[in-house]
């Protein structure tokens, strides 16, 4: 058991570099939902190997085992002393209540950014269903302001929020753009990917540089569909580098961290993209391509079963020390 619950703790320093390697030679929509998968599958055995390390430190303790009609002579989940579980146990603890705290503090954070986002559009409050239920057809709001802004808001009904600023400064065709990217946010669900890079960079320090790169090619999805419903890729290009200098030139109020913006992530580099003929098949990644893939899945699978075999090692050592003859 010593092994399999330190494994989806040390894992993530190997997997989430591959991801990020990963994610840079696939299709954009392959490569954001790639990160956003990878994320909370590390997150997610980050947090059960945390839980078996406190659940085991806390029954090695009289009063725990007590409680939980444990046998001390057949109490042996692993090499490690009652002593040496102490310290363990309380580093596992302390971890949990510090990610306890974090997602507390994001939850609060992000439905109180939504909800002033919200407010300034007349409608009402979102609350976490509004958040998780199908998009419908996502209206446009123009807000009279100076500061050139645009960003997709999750929530019922969805909306598109766009300044007088932003409109403009582009022009039809550029904005007949700019609104098929943020468009595409709301269709996609991105806020909800974006949400579950969150919490699980929470869960494990090593998952923090996922959310960046996710935020990256969340926003070239929404390149590559605004180009497809425009018909230009060089149109939205240019509108994108339009809206990135307009949004430089008058700053405009920090928007929700859910609410994905156009004009957000390497600007550069994203127009470089569009501007690239994406049909070229880069057939002298396709080997280094696959190898990361492998070596992901791997790291993913070894995760996985490492956390089921220390969850099964930990039941199992419960029945026998509750004097489960089978199990012993």
């Amino acid at each position: 058991m010593t092994i399999a619950i330190w494994a989806p703790l040390l894992l993530p320093l190997l997997a989430a570099p591959l991801a990020r390697r990963l994610a840079d030679q696939l299709a954009p929509r392959a490569a954001a939902l790639t990160l956003a998968a990878t994320s909370v599958a590390l997150g997610t055995a980050a947090l059960a190997s945390l839980g078996l390390l406190t659940v085991t430190g806390l029954l090695h303790l009289p009063y725990g085992a007590a409680l939980a009609h444990l046998s001390p002579a057949h109490w042996h989940p692993s090499e490690l002393s009652d002593l040496e579980w102490v310290p363990v146990a309380a580093a596992a603890a302390l971890a949990l209540l510090t990610i306890t705290v974090l997602a507390a503090r994001t939850a609060r954070r992000q439905l109180a950014d939504l909800r002033r986002a919200r407010a300034a559009t007349g409608d009402l409050p979102a609350g976490p269903r509004a958040l998780l239920r199908r998009p419908g057809p996502a209206a446009l709001t123009v807000l009279t302001d100076d500061r050139a802004d645009a960003y997709a808001l999750p929530g019922r009904p969805p909306r598109i929020v766009a300044t007088t600023g932003m409109l403009a400064a582009l022009t039809g065709p550029e904005r007949a753009a700019l609104l098929a990217h943020e468009r595409a946010h709301l269709a996609g669900r991105h806020h909800l990917l974006l949400a579950a890079a969150e919490y699980a960079a929470a869960c494990h320090p090593a998952l923090r540089p996922l959310r960046g790169a996710l935020g990256y090619h969340l926003e070239r999805w929404a390149d590559e569909c605004a180009a497809t419903a425009v018909g230009d890729r060089a149109l939205t290009a240019r509108a994108i580098g339009h809206a990135a200098l307009a949004a430089a030139r008058t700053p405009a109020a920090p928007r929700p961290g859910l609410a994905p913006a156009a004009t957000t992530g390497p600007v550069p580099r994203r127009v470089r993209a569009l501007l690239t003929d994406h049909r070229t098949p880069p057939t002298p990644r396709r080997a280094l391509r696959t190898l990361a893939a492998l070596a992901l899945a791997g790291c993913l699978a070894a995760t996985t079963a490492a956390a089921a075999e220390a969850g099964h090692d930990f039941h199992q050592a419960v029945e026998t020390a509750q004097g489960d003859p089978a199990a012993r």
